[in-house]
């Protein structure tokens, strides 16, 4: 990478920097700090849902599979934007009626205290080491591309986001995951019309492509694989307690209905875009290795980009990854905060919460950065770190889900289905190669992990009907329910409107600028310089679509709906 792309790298995360730190003085309180007021416009709310689920596996583990398979991949990631509609149409409004500020706030009302301090328990765990193995990857790429020592690149970054996501809280995050959203969206339009032009066009690199390379599935990835891993994506998006908090965050379910339904467009659109620069380069380079082939996004982006568009393209990959540690620490420093401490401390006030918050933040976040420097002599944690989100996700998070649309399901009923689910997968994943010499394949191994929850639960649920168990749990939580409802107030309308108001001029203010800087780089270069200077100039469009000109009511949440 040259001296000038490593300055526009640099500008580039000044910038996103920057602008985490000027809603250091927004929030007064953990509802502000954890929900941004309760009333996020649903569009910002969505983008941030779509980066955060976004990270380094997207150009790398899924552009491996692009640049070995093609079109399965897309295939694959088309499952998530199944996933996403069918989160966004049924379970993101069910999550924002509970009026919990987490997702352990409403488990614990609707499941019980001890519910929900084993679910804590268990995220709190996950959270850290998923946190840490995100990082990791990113520094690993910060140290592949620019040269910096891989220990020293994880404390960098983790020091950056530590300090945005500390001092900004939600409002950071999402702005943040926005900005990044418009620079690699940016990025992908600019390199895909310049990979294409490397090959000679699209007929030719279609007529270049290995046999079966645009078929949809194949052995490895074939169709049981699909639906296993759509159901598993619709639980993930739907329970995990860090994308819970983009659904609790907007004012309405109307809008958290909005937020999921966004995810779904984006990830119907978005694969085949992504996925074409790795697809292409295949063609251009058919004989790189399976090692090598996971850097085939950024090879290809070297090989075609022109200086200085090298540098945003990777200080933007760095922050979107980045966005998934930023709101593992913030939704992680949340539930300690809501519930937590606040079960140890009789009726703290706002000051004291938020200072508990941003505390626990920076620990989080230190602890992390110990994990990801770590990870080389544990022995390869990133992969048993993924490895154990795929056997704990469908386990850990359908069964709150289910307890939103059932009322027979108790704490009870959801923690052995846990427990049982977790003691199959692990038995599976870690016992039975080693002691039996049999070990499920990729697709049996989604299968099981998403058939035994379900399996269980609707043993649960079927029991509790024909013996038609006590609902004394469901009783008392919608008493409590009622009282919430009656006793809640408008979500501090003059400061959630004030917020959003600002929050909107932030991220138009950021926008304008990364729309300069790639018009600007399109007026400096010979190659590919007219497509720069459009995508440029269309940023800049949008700069002025988000800016909030006009001021609306003080009593209405801004929104763009």
């Amino acid at each position: 990478m040259s001296h000038f792309d490593f300055s526009i790298a640099i500008a580039f995360s000044l910038l996103v920097f920057a602008l985490g730190l000027s809603f250091s003085r927004g929030g007064s309180s953990v509802k502000s700090f954890f929900a941004a007021g309760g009333a996020v416009p649903w569009w910002i709310s969505g983008l941030s849902l779509f980066m955060s689920f976004f990270s380094v596996g997207t150009f790398v583990v899924w552009g491996s599979i692009a640049y070995e398979s093609g079109m399965v991949a897309v295939v694959i990631q088309a499952t998530m934007s199944i996933a996403g509609f069918i989160v966004g149409f049924y379970i993101a409004p069910r999550w924002n009626r509970t009026k919990a500020l987490t997702a352990a706030e409403y488990i614990a009302e609707r499941l019980g205290i001890k519910t929900q301090k084993f679910y804590t328990l268990v995220f709190l765990f996950i959270s850290l080491f998923s946190g840490g193995a995100f990082l990791y990857p990113v520094g690993k790429m910060i140290e592949v591309t620019v040269g910096i020592p891989l220990s020293m690149s994880i404390m960098l970054l983790g020091l950056l986001i530590i300090i945005y996501t500390t001092a900004g809280g939600l409002w950071a995050v999402l702005v943040t995951d926005v900005l990044q959203f418009v620079v690699l969206t940016a990025a992908v339009l600019i390199v895909v019309p310049l990979a294409l032009g490397e090959v000679g066009g699209v007929s030719q690199f279609i007529d270049q492509a290995p046999t079966d390379f645009f078929a949809l599935t194949n052995s490895e990835y074939d169709w049981l694989f699909m639906a296993a891993f759509g159901f598993y994506n619709m639980v993930f998006i739907g329970g995990s307690w860090a994308y819970v908090q983009r659904y609790t965050s907007v004012s309405s379910p109307k809008e958290a209905k909005k937020v999921g339904l966004l995810f779904g467009g984006l990830y119907l659109i978005a694969p085949l875009i992504w996925m074409l620069p790795p697809m292409i380069y295949r063609v251009m380079n058919p004989d790189t290795s399976a090692v090598d082939a996971e850097g085939a996004y950024l090879m290809i982006s070297q090989q075609v980009v022109p200086d200085g568009l090298m540098g945003l393209i990777l200080g933007a990959m760095v922050f979107a990854t980045a966005s998934s540690v930023n709101t593992t620490l913030n939704i992680a420093a949340g539930v300690f905060t809501n519930d937590v401490y606040k079960q140890f401390r009789q009726a703290p006030n706002d000051k004291e919460l938020m200072l508990v918050a941003r505390i626990t933040t920076v620990i989080f976040g230190l602890l992390s950065v110990g994990v990801a420097l770590s990870v080389t002599s544990m022995g390869g944690i990133v992969e048993v770190a993924f490895s154990l989100a795929a056997i704990t996700g469908v386990a850990l998070f359908l069964p709150p889900i289910w307890s939103m649309f059932s009322k027979y399901q108790t704490g009870k009923s959801v923690v052995l289905t846990t427990l049982f689910s977790l003691a199959v997968n692990g038995f599976f994943k870690f016992v039975s190669p080693s002691w039996f010499d049999f070990s499920l394949g990729r697709s049996a191994e989604m299968l099981v992990g998403v058939l035994v929850p379900v399996l269980c639960l609707l043993v649960f649920e079927a029991w509790a009907r024909m013996s038609k168990a006590s609902l004394n749990q469901y009783a008392a939580y919608q008493q409590h329910y009622q009282q919430k409802c009656l006793a809640a107030q408008s979500a501090e309308p003059e400061q959630n409107s004030s917020a959003n108001v600002f929050g909107r001029k932030v991220i138009a203010c950021g926008v304008f600028a990364i729309g300069v800087l790639i018009a600007a780089l399109g007026l400096l270069t010979d190659k590919g310089g007219m497509t720069i200077v459009i995508v440029g100039l269309v940023i800049l469009l949008c700069s002025a679509v988000v800016f909030p000109w006009a001021r609306q009511s003080e009593k209405e949440p801004v929104s763009v709906a």
